[in-house]
């Protein structure tokens, strides 16, 4: 079947979530006509499709140290009622709603119900065009840049660029998770954590609970009597192969069900509870990591290391959740410090014309366990998108761009640096 060409653009970006999105308008905001091209009927990847809640933490001793379009997105939760300060807590449907208007009030064109076929490469590493599908059958868009945010670095492979899976010793990825809101839960008879953990290993030991994470995960949210979970957990799974996450939607959907019932007929507090929403896709923490002009380190993030061509600053700690079962390791930065990531990092090998805004940019198996969260990534894509758009004005490419009139353009459009 021959593909349909759609008009050009200046930018197409692949993937809506939080990068994608920031990368978006950010892009559009500094002048370039731009598309937004996204699998679903809405905005958010992660934040919305995946049911990734709260914000983790982006502050360092209670200063945020990521601001830009987080932030702006932030006020606009705030206003309408859907984000809690205290916990970091955001209303999803309403994060729906917000993303898309902004993008759309930036010039944003969205495609929704559009998926990532393959890239058109030309000679010397440009992507001339990429294709899609949808219900209007195969597509193909040309544009001068592109920009991956599709998570798994979808684009940034199919292109040529190499990347990374897993980790070193034997391959394995970051388990997965099926998030869920459990509805009508009495919070005033919420037994203490550390009693709900101490009950749930019980369990597990007498075979009740068969999950491999080794305790509960629950967030409050900003409603009343709705409880988030973030408990599921489905290991030996590749994101970017579709039986491994047929596979782990239904195993997700199992577990959450076993916890929901045990947690039903052992606490009050959960007796009159339901399963309100869970995620329309499986949580997914790591998948491709895209070989960039710098490989951040663990090392970089446990000493706080600063760059010259820095775009995005992070506190958060080395998270890996076990690939094989129980356990989750943490390793914090220095305290009251913060680490850099540098715009090599963005800027994938062996292609000329496109840039990484989201989790899967240029990082060790640690060190992406650590700057994969939402905020750090809506950073990421600010960088993205804005870079993208100075490539057009200047007629050049991410690799030959002057990263000091980068940096100094994002400190004018409210990033933190």
């Amino acid at each position: 079947m021959l593909a349909k060409s759609l008009p050009s653009f200046d930018v197409v970006v692949v993937g809506g979530g939080p990068g994608g999105f920031s990368a978006a308008v950010a892009a559009a905001r500094n002048g370039s006509k731009v598309l937004l091209v996204e699998r679903y009927g809405f905005l958010g990847g992660m934040a919305t499709a995946g049911l990734v809640n709260p914000f983790m933490p982006f502050h360092v001793n209670s200063r945020a140290i990521i601001g830009g379009i987080l932030q702006e997105v932030i006020e606009k939760l705030r206003e309408m009622g859907g984000y809690d300060d205290k916990t970091r807590a955001f209303d999803p449907e309403i994060m729906k709603y917000i993303l898309e208007r902004i993008a759309l009030e930036a010039g944003v064109k969205i495609l929704y119900h559009t998926c990532f076929l393959d890239t058109v490469v030309s000679g010397g590493g440009f992507i001339r065009a990429v294709l899609l599908h949808n219900k209007s059958g195969i597509q193909m868009v040309e544009a001068k840049v592109f920009i991956d945010g599709t998570g798994d670095g979808d684009v940034a492979a199919s292109a040529g660029a190499p990347f990374e899976k897993g980790r070193n010793v034997d391959g394995l990825m970051q388990p997965m998770t099926l998030n869920f809101d459990l509805a009508n839960v009495d919070q005033k008879m919420l037994p203490s954590r550390e009693e709900l953990n101490r009950a749930y290993r019980e369990a597990k030991a007498k075979g009740e609970i068969t999950c491999p994470r080794e305790d509960v995960l629950w967030f409050y949210t900003t409603h009343e009597g709705l409880i988030h979970f973030n408990t599921t957990r489905i290991i030996k799974v590749d994101g970017t192969n579709a039986e491994d996450l047929t596979r782990a939607e239904i195993e997700g959907r199992r577990q959450m069900f076993e916890l929901v019932s045990w947690l039903k007929r052992t606490f009050p507090a959960f007796k009159n509870a339901y399963v309100v929403r869970s995620g329309p896709q499986i949580g997914v923490r790591e998948t491709r990591r895209i070989i960039g002009e710098y490989i951040l380190t663990a090392d970089d993030i446990l000493t706080a290391k600063k760059f010259p061509d820095a775009i995005c600053r992070g506190a958060y700690p080395i998270d890996i959740h076990s690939p094989t079962g129980e356990g989750t390791t943490l390793k914090y930065p220095p305290p009251g410090d913060y680490y850099e990531i540098p715009y090599r990092c963005i800027v994938p090998l062996n292609v000329e014309n496109l840039l990484i805004a989201s989790r899967c940019i240029s990082a060790t198996h640690e060190a992406h366990s650590a700057i994969r969260i939402m905020p750090i990534v809506m950073g990421i894509g600010q960088a993205a998108g804005t870079a993208t758009a100075l490539c057009v004005k200047l007629d050049t490419t991410p690799r030959k761009l002057d990263v000091g009139l980068l940096r100094r353009t994002l400190k004018q459009q409210g990033a933190i640096l």
